[in-house]
Formats: C-alpha cells, sequence, structure tokens
C-alpha cells in the first residue's frame, strides 16, 4: 500500500528548503498555491498541462509583487514547486514557451477556434481528457493567455465573460467554476495592491525615522567632538588701572 504525501508533507519539505521567514502579508499566497498545487497533484485524475504551469507562474509572480528581499521570490518559487515534488524550471519553461506560441493571434482568433501549435495542442490535451481534473490556477492560466492577446478588453467585464465562456467550452471545462475562480483572483490581485502600497508606505515612514534618528545622531556626535572655544580675556594695562584709580 502507498502511502499518499499530506499538504503536512510538503510544508515540512517547503521550510526545509527554503529556511527564511516569508513576509506575513505574503505567507497566505504561498500557503494557499502550495495546498491547492498539492491536493490537485495527489489526485488520481491530475493530468500537466502547460496552460496549468502558465496559471501557476502567473498568480505566483503577480501576486508576490514587491516582495522583500527581492532574492528571495526566486527561491519561495523553486522551494514551492519542489514541495510537491515538481521541477521549477519546467513550469517556466513551458509558461514562457505558451505564451510565446500566441505571438500573431488575435482575441477574435482565439475565440473562432484558430489556435495553432504549441497553444493547439495544450488545449486538445484538455478538450481531449474527459477526466482532466480543472483547478483555479489552469483558470488563471486561462486568463494570462486572454490578457496577452489583448489586455484592454479584459476590462469590459461582458468581453471577459463571453470569452472565457468560448474558451471554457472549447476545452470541456466548467464556465460557471472559471468565472468564479477568477473574480476570486482579480479581487485578489487589486486586494494584494492595496496591501502593497500600505507596506511601502510604512516602509517609507520607517524608513524616514531611521534617517531622522542618523541625523539627530551625527549631529550629537560632531556637536560633542567640536572643540571648546575659548573666548580671550583683556587683562587691564597698568596705565589703565592708574586711569581707574583716578577717578
Amino acid at each position: 500500500m502507498t502511502n499518499t504525501r499530506t499538504v503536512s508533507d510538503s510544508k515540512r519539505t517547503f521550510y526545509t528548503l527554503h529556511t527564511r521567514p516569508i513576509n506575513s502579508i505574503y505567507r497566505r499566497v504561498v500557503d494557499e498555491l502550495m495546498s491547492e498545487m498539492h491536493l490537485l497533484m495527489v489526485n488520481t485524475d491530475y493530468a500537466y498541462s502547460p496552460i496549468y504551469a502558465l496559471g501557476l507562474v502567473s498568480a505566483y509572480d503577480r501576486l508576490m509583487t514587491g516582495y522583500r528581499p527581492d532574492a528571495d521570490r526566486e527561491s519561495i518559487f523553486n522551494a514551492l514547486c519542489k514541495s510537491v515534488e515538481c521541477e521549477p524550471a519546467s513550469f517556466r519553461k513551458d509558461a514562457t514557451e505558451l505564451l510565446s506560441a500566441i505571438d500573431g493571434l488575435t482575441w477574435d482568433g482565439l475565440m473562432s477556434g484558430d489556435a495553432t501549435g504549441t497553444l493547439a495542442a495544450a488545449m486538445a490535451q484538455v478538450s481531449g481528457n474527459p477526466k482532466f481534473k480543472y483547478s483555479r490556477v489552469f483558470a488563471i492560466g486561462v486568463y494570462t493567455l486572454l490578457e496577452k492577446l489583448d489586455a484592454e478588453k479584459l476590462k469590459d467585464k461582458e468581453l471577459l465573460n463571453t470569452a472565457l465562456k468560448t474558451v471554457a467550452e472549447s476545452l470541456n471545462v466548467s464556465v460557471d467554476k472559471v468565472q468564479k475562480d477568477l473574480e476570486l483572483y482579480r479581487s485578489n490581485l487589486e486586494k494584494m495592491a492595496a496591501a502593497q502600497i500600505v507596506m511601502a508606505d510604512i516602509l517609507a515612514a520607517d524608513r524616514k525615522k531611521r534617517d531622522q534618528r542618523e541625523q539627530e545622531k551625527v549631529a550629537k556626535a560632531a556637536a560633542a567632538a567640536a572643540p571648546v572655544q575659548v573666548v580671550p580675556v583683556e587683562v587691564p594695562s597698568e596705565e589703565t588701572k592708574n586711569d581707574v584709580t583716578a577717578v
């Protein structure tokens, strides 16, 4: 009997690979992605898709924007993938290749089923699998494709929903789930952007206070090190003394 890995197993693996603490506002992002990846991959119907890879890379990069220190972002992503026994380089490679595959394709072309090459193969892989296991990350991959084709059209809710319906039906996945998951994703992007602004303001205020304290410290040190100026006292001459006495 094979023992199925648990979410706790994945988390333990993650924190052995990335040992630095994760900033609080980003910890939830990492935990949710890790849990979703784990639960998807232990499902017997899981089948890898480049669209899923694009969704994962896009969600991670967008939601982790502004993370400090910046160098930790790649370390966290690598640990995230390896915690569920995946290769991070493969995810990034497939995501890049899928985005490159839509060069020359238009929004209307995708709606009309004009996808070719890598994208057509990725879509056929999903639509041709009646047991394909859908996930929120996969929906984000679909959204990223539409965004790359025409980001302006995504601002029109009606156009977006029509496109999602068309693509979801061509992939044989639930339209309702795709629309619901992407509404949540877009909401999370807005909340994260707002949180990042607040965090930036807090950091700027702290930096200003530190600079002010440092300036005060330097000023005090300079004042303490400054030589004491001695004002000479004029000693009256004998002639001046006699004049005073005469008065």
